[in-house]
């Protein structure tokens, strides 16, 4: 779905699974000086909107879910997952009740099998589920913005800021009176920062929570049954997940940034030692330069000096191995 603030001054279409919205409007550093201010807004519109509404919503989520949402109080942001029978991740939610209706943002593109999972676990419990994608856009507004929010609009209020599910209709006017619009590279550069991970970027087919700090936020070591919480608790008692998060400092001295997917092996042993992780997100950072995360094996030691392709890089500690 292609957002009408394409047409602003500058902007640069992003590609990929974010496709739809501006990468950036011309000026990435400016952009992500004025997110990190609490200033200006991201247009988040090409994600995933779906709604859950019944009397038994939250009960009926608390079962599917990996989060503890039976009694989540109106008003208070959560995230979620989705695990397969073995414990992998196949959804991740973002999730806030405005007292009657629980609202989602999701991946772009994840919503028609997330939604067609959710059906298929309807059973008997008085809910209802609905794909608002063509009706709400989500916008992002940094912590600390003081902007004013449209009367009606539902917000989820995090630590990083405010997602709003704004009325499609209601986009441009929003943007003209919100300014100025940052792209999704600045919104990326920030995540990154935050070692917040996302689904389809730090994750793969095999990738489970704890490999990702999402213990705790996303996932309730002491809530009922879900499905994959066998995995969950198995690894939770015995520690040791196969691979952990880093956030890499990479050498600022090279030209271009490792791409995700790009191989990385132990300093001492060269570009063509053995290969102990791959970066899963690059990006230019306004004050820390060229950073990264990535996963590598759990036994690779904290202080070990690593190469991303032909790229020194030094990690940061995001899941203790």
């Amino acid at each position: 779905m292609k957002s009408p603030l394409l047409s602003l001054p500058g902007a640069v279409p992003a590609e990929g699974v974010d496709e739809g919205v501006a990468a950036h409007y011309g000026d990435l550093f400016r952009e992500q000086r004025a997110l990190a201010d609490g200033t200006g807004f991201v247009d988040l519109s090409h994600r995933g909107v779906l709604t859950v509404s019944g009397e038994d919503r939250l009960s009926w989520l608390h079962l599917l879910v990996t989060q503890h949402v039976s009694e989540l109080p109106a008003g208070e942001a959560t995230e979620a997952l989705i695990l397969s029978a073995n414990g992998h991740i196949e959804h991740a939610l973002y999730l806030v009740d405005d007292g009657t209706t629980v609202w989602a943002h999701v991946e772009p593109g994840t919503q028609d099998a997330l939604i067609a999972y959710l059906e298929s676990m309807k059973f008997f419990y008085r809910v209802e589920v609905a794909d608002r994608t063509g009706d709400f856009a989500v916008v992002h507004l940094p912590a600390g913005s003081i902007a004013d929010v449209p009367d009606g609009v539902v917000v989820r209020e995090t630590a990083f800021g405010r997602d709003l599910f704004l009325p499609r209709e209601q986009l441009e006017e929003f943007a003209a009176g919100h300014g100025p619009a940052a792209g999704l590279l600045a919104y990326e550069a920030l995540r990154v920062e935050q070692h917040r991970p996302r689904l389809g970027f730090e994750t793969d087919h095999r990738t489970i929570p704890h490999e990702l700090g999402w213990i705790g936020t996303a996932v309730h070591l002491q809530k009922g049954c879900y499905r994959g919480q066998e995995t969950v608790a198995r690894v939770q008692n015995l520690g040791k997940p196969p691979r952990r998060l880093v956030f890499l400092h990479l050498d600022g001295s090279e030209v271009h940034l490792p791409v995700p997917g790009t191989e990385i092996r132990l300093a001492d042993e060269g570009p063509e030692g053995r290969k102990v992780g791959f970066v899963t997100t690059s990006v230019r950072h306004h004050e820390l330069g060229p950073v990264a995360l990535a996963l590598v094996k759990r036994n690779i030691p904290v202080d070990a000096r690593l190469l991303a392709g032909q790229t020194a890089a030094a990690q940061e500690t995001v899941v203790e191995p």
